[in-house]
């Protein structure tokens, strides 16, 4: 404890700028790029080429499978904005370490 109380503004500093850091790494490496990703590309051109093979006369039937895209969509975008809050809440930590470092402390009289 005395390590930590003599050493605090170093510690916190550090620390609030390794938040900040991670923070700010993290967020802009899950920022999804704008256009269409390879995976849905390849989607996409599986179903074409599926929707090729079986010709015009099965898409007449109606569908025996259910539709999960909508479900993979909803639980992609709240994976989406978890990620987001939790980059914003590190940052705000990291923020927060580093401006409570540079507060100016009163002297303990011993």
């Amino acid at each position: 404890m005395a390590y930590y109380l003599k050493h605090q503004q170093v510690i916190l500093r550090s620390l609030g700028a390794l938040l900040l850091l991670v923070g700010f790494v993290i967020h802009f490496w899950t920022v999804p790029q704008k256009g269409v990703s390879q995976n849905d590309r390849a989607a996409a051109n599986l179903a074409r080429m599926e929707a090729s093979v079986k010709g015009s006369s099965t898409a007449q039937k109606a569908k025996s499978k259910p539709d999960s895209s909508k479900f993979l969509d909803e639980l992609k975008g709240q994976q989406e904005k978890q990620m987001e809050y939790f980059t914003i809440i590190i940052m705000l930590l990291g923020v927060g370490s580093l401006a409570y470092s540079f507060l100016k402390k009163k002297e303990r009289v011993a």
